[in-house]
């Protein structure tokens, strides 16, 4: 067993070293050469091996009190480096081409959503009273349409507050559409089939009682994301249950696990497209800017956002 003074005889001129480059990083780790950085590395592994030996000889020491700060110290320039490249890598390369593996299933997300609502349209623009039968809680909101009321212009008293509100919901509805695969997609397609015949009843209800125009300047403005993040997280759902019932040459269970990592990651994508959403929802769509206005911040946002999906991290 070695002596503390032996210990710092033999590994002194290490640590000092590493404190060199820790006082270099402290900075920013750009500072660092790759050769200075790779060096990095290698002295804070022995450092941390050393401070083990310390503390298992001599925790009592002033030595093991000294590497433990110069480790500490080391981890968290070399650490808080790697989360920061970690969540460049995440958004660059790791979102958009998650998005990309499984459009598919998007796309059938997006057809669960559209066809129910275009159905639901049509038939209570014919009768609005058959509204109530696809959707049972619609009642309400159809007296609300039927006398004009503009029910969002309340967000406009407290829109901060709204906004956190919307987000929530929002999100909760996400949530709710990614975690139904692991029912064989099938919650997930309830869940996309019963907001689609919730939004084809209000509108087509609107549309008959000349309400539709109000409607829209109010929806305009944030349809593109809240309806892209619905998909997206729909998508994320339905591949949870392909994975399930066609795992090809994986196990059920090694599928499982690639396709809840693709969804954690679209997942948490979607919940910053939501956010997006329910601030325009909240601090655009319900005031009185022309709809040309809301136009452009729905077409605006929908390319944006569908550009960084369909084109970001090709190279990589």
């Amino acid at each position: 067993m070695l002596r503390p003074d032996q210990h710092t005889q033999q590994r002194s001129a290490s640590w000092k070293r590493l404190e060199e480059l820790i006082n270099r990083g402290s900075g920013g780790i750009g500072r660092l050469s790759a050769a200075e950085l790779r060096e990095l590395g290698q002295l804070y592994r022995q450092a941390c091996t050393d401070l083990a030996i310390a503390r298992r000889d001599y925790p009592d020491h002033m030595v093991t009190d000294y590497l433990n700060q110069i480790v500490a110290r080391a981890h968290g320039i070399i650490y808080r480096y790697n989360e920061t490249k970690r969540i460049i890598t995440f958004f660059q390369t790791t979102l958009p081409h998650t998005f990309r593996t499984i459009w598919p299933m998007t796309l059938i997300a997006a057809l669960l959503f559209f066809l129910p609502a275009i159905v639901a349209f049509i038939i209570t623009f014919r009768d609005p009273t058959l509204g109530e039968a696809l959707v049972p809680d619609v009642a309400m909101l159809t007296e609300q349409i039927r006398s004009g009321e503009e029910w969002w212009q309340q967000i406009n008293e407290s829109p901060a507050a709204a906004s956190a509100e919307i987000m929530t919901n929002n999100i909760n509805v996400t949530i709710r559409a990614f975690t139904g695969g692991v029912t064989l997609g099938l919650y997930t397609a309830y869940i996309l089939v019963v907001n689609g015949l919730l939004f084809g009843t209000v509108t087509g209800i609107a549309q008959r009682f000349d309400f539709a125009d109000n409607l829209w300047n109010f929806i305009i403005g944030h349809i593109t994301l809240e309806f892209s993040a619905i998909f997206i997280a729909g998508g994320a759902g339905l591949q949870l249950g392909w994975a399930i019932l066609r795992p090809g040459t994986l196990s059920r269970r090694g599928a499982l696990v690639v396709a809840g990592k693709r969804a954690v990651v679209l997942v948490i994508g979607c919940a910053l497209i939501l956010v997006a959403a329910g601030m325009i929802e909240s601090f655009i769509s319900p005031t009185n800017l022309p709809f040309p206005v809301k136009m452009i911040v729905s077409i605006g946002s929908g390319m944006l956002l569908y550009a960084y999906l369909l084109l970001s991290g090709r190279r990589a």
